[in-house]
């Protein structure tokens, strides 16, 4: 009912190629004459921004993640949905119902999804739990288990969900397709995601894919799922520390100097700039500056680059911050 004439023509040419059709237009009149379209209130608002990724030429450079908003099955039962998409392709990788938006069941959907499709080269999502944090570079720990397997993890601004537009878009399809009205209990609104997710990837032709289905177009990635996640390494001019309990790591042996706690149990590093000031990294990312006379680690001026995205030649949001200038003692090193 929801499904314009242009995608029923392209769905009769496509199952029934030797038949002449109508025009869409011509459709669409006989839809509205046998009472077979569900209006739309037209709503005033800004036109989102649906150019594609500059950096998203291909299937898994770029995967989108995002809860949907929360609602309540018919028997009071509250749904989480976790979705995940590439973002060239549209492909619906995964739709699922997560009991606690927390870390380990975020991660575990995610791992399905890397050992089914392989590794993106990036992900992006908002700022929210468990995607980000309040702490050290909005660093947490789900995004350093994804930076550990060679994932850049981009967010976007805070307050600009245009910026992950064409992933709110299909939260927009999904809602009217099986959110409204909401299945009866949880396993029965599962089955409905899975349904969904099916008829969206091959059965659905996009407009933005010259009315192909997303499954036609996508690929799974080259890139492997590990079977052990890696550890970075570091070159030897850099001062390797590991993060202790409540993200904390020694300097000189005497003193305790908080980063992260996202970063526990992992091996930071250090990049000398002179005798006072080194800047933090992990694994490729620059993430602060610690200043050795205070004994504490600042923030860096600029959000690192996988703030918003590293495509370097576009995006379809604000530009990537300009990286830091390098001293003479780095550019030496």
């Amino acid at each position: 009912m929801r499904w314009g004439p242009r995608k029923l023509k392209r769905i009769l040419e496509r199952d029934q190629p030797g038949r002449r059709w109508p025009a869409a237009s011509t459709m669409g009149e006989m839809l509205r004459r046998e009472g077979l379209v569900v209006p739309r209130r037209k709503r005033r608002r800004t036109a989102p921004y649906t150019q594609p990724l500059a950096h998203a030429a291909g299937p898994n450079q770029v995967w989108c993640a995002d809860f949907k908003g929360w609602f309540r099955t018919g028997d009071g039962q509250r749904i989480d949905p976790l979705t995940i998409s590439d973002a060239h392709s549209r492909y619906l990788l995964r739709c699922q119902a997560v009991e606690k938006m927390d870390t380990a069941r975020v991660q575990a959907v995610f791992e399905a999804a890397f050992r089914q499709y392989g590794l993106p080269r990036a992900i992006r999502t908002d700022n929210g739990v468990p995607f980000a944090s309040t702490g050290l570079a909005g660093l947490s720990r789900l995004a350093v288990w994804w930076l550990k397997l060679g994932i850049v993890p981009e967010r976007i601004a805070a307050g600009h969900p245009e910026q992950n537009g064409r992933h709110e878009r299909l939260h927009r399809t999904l809602k009217q397709e099986v959110a409204t009205p909401p299945a009866k209990e949880r396993r029965a609104q599962q089955r409905a995601f899975d349904r969904f997710r099916r008829e969206y990837n091959q059965v659905r032709p996009h407009e933005a894919l010259a009315m192909q289905t997303p499954a036609s177009v996508y690929e799974p990635s080259p890139r492997e799922y590990p079977r052990q996640v890696p550890e970075p390494e570091y070159p030897e001019t850099m001062l390797v520390r590991p993060v202790q309990s409540k993200g904390y790591f020694r300097w000189k042996k005497q003193h305790q100097v908080f980063v992260s706690e996202a970063l526990w149990g992992e091996r930071i590093a250090l990049l000398p700039r002179d005798e006072r000031w080194y800047t933090v990294y992990f694994a490729h990312l620059p993430l602060g500056n610690f200043d050795s006379w205070q004994r504490r680690v600042l923030p860096l001026p600029k959000a690192p680059s996988f703030y918003i995205a590293d495509a370097g030649d576009g995006d379809d949001c604000s530009p990537s911050p300009a990286p830091l200038p390098l001293t003479e003692r780095e550019q030496r090193l």
